[in-house]
C-alpha cells in the first residue's frame, strides 16, 4: 500500500494507534490527521505511536490540521490530493448522544455528509467509515450485516445514517466506501474514551473502584486495537464498495467478567486493592451484544488474532510505560 492516506480524527485512540500501524508496516504511506482535538490531543497520538513503533518524532512522518467535520471547506482542504480516507472522527458516546440528539447528528450526519461530498469532488479512491453495532440496536444476537437496524439511541440512529450514506455514495457517484462495524474497542491509548475497558483500566490505576452500570451481565465484543487497524488495513486494500461488515472477536463477554480480569490484572501488577460496585443501569445501552463476523472473514480476509487477556496486559504496559499518559488518566477520573 502508498499514497497519502487521511485520517479524520487521528489524534484519538482508533486513530493513533492506526497511525503507528502504517508508519510501521507500510512505510510509503504519506498520513495526514484532520482532528478538533476534542478529546484528541497531539501529544496523546505522539505517545501512542511511540509506545507503538518506537519512532522518536512521529511529526516529522504525519501532518496534522487542526480543524472541525462540520466545516465543509475543512474538509474539503483536508482531501485534496488524498487516496484513502479513514473517517473516524465522530461524536462517539451513547449517553452524551441521548443527552443531547442534535449535537450528535451534527458531528456524525452532517460530518460524514461533508467528507463524502468533500471525497466525491477529489478523486478518493476509497473511504472507510467507522461504525459500530450501535445502528442494529437491540436484537438478539449476535449481529450481523442481514438483521434489521433497529437503533435505540440518538448515537446508533446517526451512525445508521452514515452507513446509508456510504451506501448512496457508492451507488450514486461510484464512491468505494466501506462501513467498519467496531466492536468494543480497547489498547493502548484509550484512557479519555468512555468505553468499558477504558473506564475500569482508568479508575483502577486511579485507586478507585470500578463502577458497573446495572447489574454486569450486560454482554460486548471487547476487541484489541491491534485488530481494529489490521480490519482498516484489509478495507484499504479490498476492491469493493458499498458494504457493511462487522469488526469484532464474535465472542459474547459480560461486562462483570472483564471488570473481574481487570481487577485481577491490577492487582497483580500494582498490588493495588480494586473494588467493585454497581450503579444505575444507563438509558440507551443494549443488553446484549457481540458479532458474526463471517463476512468480514469471507470477503476481507480478516480474522481477530489477540486474546482478551494478552490485549489487556499490553494495555496496562502502556500506561505504566507512558508517564504522561498516566498522569493524564488520574486528571481524567
Amino acid at each position: 500500500m502508498n499514497g497519502v492516506w487521511l485520517i479524520t480524527g487521528g489524534c484519538g485512540f482508533i486513530g493513533s494507534n492506526l497511525g503507528a500501524y502504517l508508519l510501521k508496516n507500510h512505510g510509503g504511506i504519506r498520513i495526514r490527521v484532520l482532528d478538533n482535538l476534542n478529546p484528541g490531543s497531539v501529544s496523546a497520538m505522539v505517545s501512542t505511536i511511540r509506545f507503538n513503533c518506537g519512532i522518536g518524532d512521529p511529526m516529522k512522518k504525519i501532518s496534522v490540521s487542526i480543524g472541525d467535520i462540520k466545516d465543509y471547506a475543512a474538509c474539503v482542504e483536508s482531501v485534496e490530493g488524498v487516496d484513502t480516507v479513514v473517517h473516524l472522527a465522530a461524536n462517539t458516546g451513547v449517553v452524551q448522544s441521548v443527552e443531547n440528539p442534535r449535537a450528535d447528528m451534527e458531528a456524525n450526519v452532517i460530518g460524514t455528509l461533508n467528507m463524502l461530498e468533500a471525497s466525491r469532488h477529489a478523486g478518493v479512491k476509497k473511504f472507510i467509515f467507522a461504525s459500530s453495532g450501535a445502528p442494529v440496536g437491540e436484537v438478539e444476537p449476535p449481529i450481523h450485516e442481514g438483521k434489521a437496524p433497529r437503533p435505540v439511541s440518538p448515537y446508533g440512529a446517526s451512525k445508521l445514517a452514515g452507513e446509508g450514506y456510504c451506501q448512496a455514495y457508492w451507488r450514486s457517484y461510484g464512491l468505494p466506501a466501506i462501513s467498519l462495524r467496531f466492536g468494543n474497542v480497547y489498547g493502548p491509548g484509550c484512557g479519555h474514551k468512555d468505553s468499558v475497558v477504558a473506564r475500569f483500566m482508568r479508575r483502577a490505576l486511579a485507586g478507585q473502584p470500578l463502577e458497573i452500570y446495572g447489574d454486569g451481565s450486560q454482554t460486548r465484543d471487547f476487541i484489541y486495537i491491534e485488530d481494529i487497524v489490521r480490519a482498516i488495513e484489509l478495507a484499504g486494500q479490498a476492491e469493493l464498495g458499498g458494504e457493511v461488515f462487522q469488526i469484532a472477536t464474535h465472542r459474547e463477554t459480560m461486562v462483570n467478567e472483564m471488570a473481574l480480569s481487570i481487577k485481577g490484572l491490577i492487582e497483580k501488577r500494582t498490588g493495588k486493592k480494586v473494588g467493585i460496585f454497581f450503579g444505575r443501569q444507563r438509558q440507551g445501552d443494549v443488553k446484549r451484544n457481540y458479532s458474526d463476523i463471517s463476512k468480514a472473514k469471507r470477503m476481507l480476509g480478516f480474522e481477530p488474532i489477540c486474546s482478551t487477556d494478552l490485549g489487556l496486559e499490553k494495555t496496562l504496559e502502556y500506561y505504566l510505560r507512558e508517564g504522561s499518559a498516566g498522569e493524564d488518566i488520574l486528571k481524567a477520573v
